[in-house]
């Protein structure tokens, strides 16, 4: 078994690590990351089965970085970490996820595993079920601020609305919108803490495409697809991970 940790301070993360040796010495940690967004980025390159998500990060939250992992072909089995009783850890107490408060107890983390291993044995959980909860525990982010973006001596302000899609692009990410191309230096992991999820949608690790402005997605064969954009020729590739997104109705 796999499992990635995020906390955004050391002590705590190192913490659980040291208690997940001694509970369960068989679980590979593949990843510790130090805030939200740079755990959604390990998670898409290592694909845990588990993940130890801290509630309270800069970025995305734990709530946030569990919203976009719902959305996966295979999601990871959620244990949300907290320094505080939240309340909205209650909602959780009956199964879909888990959670464990700081500091970590071997007794209460125990019981924690022993849910894993069960869970780990037994179908998927109802997914839509968990993007509805997390849906109202992680509220929307507000409406986003013009992206801009330098051409020569000129700033210019686009409107999100007008962006087709992000591209990383080396150390820039690429922006295409109505009327052109330009080069921002805020990566695309930044991005994703800025954007509305619900408008912008990661469909590849180097790819982040407005989902208004997608005419189809087409099925290249059983392990392949590719959305198209209206108004435009080009094809996006669209991960493995991220083709739960077009399920059609």
């Amino acid at each position: 078994m796999n499992a990635l940790l995020a906390d955004d301070e050391e002590a705590p993360r190192e913490q659980l690590r040291a208690a997940l040796a001694r509970l369960w010495p068989e679980l590979h940690i593949v990843a510790t990351s130090s805030n939200g967004a740079e755990a959604w980025d390990d998670c898409l390159q290592h694909e845990p089965q588990i993940a130890f998500l801290d509630i309270r990060m800069p970025g995305l939250t734990g709530l946030e970085v569990a919203r976009r992992l719902a959305r996966l072909a295979q999601p990871p089995l959620i244990v949300f970490v907290s320094a505080h009783q939240d309340h909205a850890l209650d909602a959780f107490d009956a199964g879909a996820i888990d959670y464990v408060l700081k500091p970590v107890e071997d007794a209460r983390l125990a019981q924690t595993l022993s849910r894993l291993r069960q869970r780990l044995q037994q179908p998927a959980p109802d997914a839509a079920m968990l993007q509805r909860l997390l849906a109202q525990l992680a509220p929307q982010r507000p409406v986003s601020r013009p992206i801009q973006a330098s051409l020569g001596r000129e700033v210019k302000l686009i409107p999100p609305e007008d962006v087709f899609y992000f591209e990383a692009d080396s150390r820039y990410t690429r922006v295409v919108y109505e009327g052109g191309d330009a080069l921002i230096r805020t990566p695309l992991r930044e991005l994703l803490t800025q954007l509305d999820p619900e408008q912008f949608w990661q469909i590849h690790r180097s790819v982040l495409v407005n989902s208004q402005r997608i005419a189809t997605a087409l099925r290249v064969d059983e392990n392949n697809m590719v959305v198209t954009l209206k108004g435009r020729e080009e094809k996006l590739p669209v991960s493995r991970q991220f083709q739960g997104l077009f399920k059609g109705q």
